[in-house]
């Protein structure tokens, strides 16, 4: 489990079939063989490090539903460790669990913030609700305002400076995790039709950050 936060920003050194090799120095700190760090939002699992870099094994699943198929030697990727209990959440709960993937459709500056758009699939979308949380490339972040097929998202200065977000460009693929309490409460309203839906949970302010 992890909470959105990202750590570090990595380098992929290595992308052989199955593994990725990545850069890293924060994330290593306290990390053994068998932690878990998500990449990019996806749960991975460490089969190996070294005092500057660790290897993880990527499956074929991962690949069809995440980004990470199309890294490349180079190119950045967002880093979290694994929860420790007792611990302080500053953004929300993320399983590491990729939904689906979208893309970015627009960045624009507005004052301190830069609005970034994301297209996503239905099944992602069924889920989002203005003020909701969505981790997109395992970052943490409340959605501003959405439609039918895409939903816009607000970076302050230190998420675009601290995560792969602040460089992201329109067609580029992020990896998408909707918030798993609005997935349990739209099973559970549509087993008991109990009329608890995730636009009342967002009138009475239960899905505000």
């Amino acid at each position: 489990m992890f909470s959105g936060i990202i750590e570090e920003i990595g380098i992929i050194n290595i992308v052989r079939t199955g593994t990725l090799d990545i850069s890293a120095s924060k994330v290593l700190q306290d990390t053994i063989i068998g932690d878990s760090i998500a990449v990019n939002g996806v749960c991975l699992t460490v089969i190996s490090m070294t005092g500057n870099s660790f290897t993880v094994n990527v499956m074929p699943e991962t690949l069809r539903r995440s980004n990470l198929g199309q890294l490349h030697i180079g190119n950045k990727v967002n880093l979290e460790r694994a929860l420790k209990m007792g611990g302080r959440i500053g953004g929300h709960l993320v399983q590491g669990h990729i939904d689906a993937t979208g893309k970015i459709i627009s960045s624009i500056t507005e004052e301190n913030a830069v609005l970034l758009r994301c297209s996503a699939p239905a099944e992602v979308m069924r889920y989002i609700v203005d003020k909701a949380f969505i981790a997109v490339d395992g970052a943490s972040l409340t959605v501003t305002e959405h439609d039918a097929h895409s939903f816009t998202v607000s970076l302050i200065e230190y998420t675009r400076n601290n995560t792969t977000l602040g460089g992201q460009r329109p067609a580029s693929t992020v990896n998408l995790e909707v918030d798993i309490i609005a997935k349990y409460v739209a099973a559970l309203g549509q087993g008991s039709h109990s009329g608890i839906t995730i636009d009342t949970l967002a009138e009475k302010g239960y899905l505000s950050p």
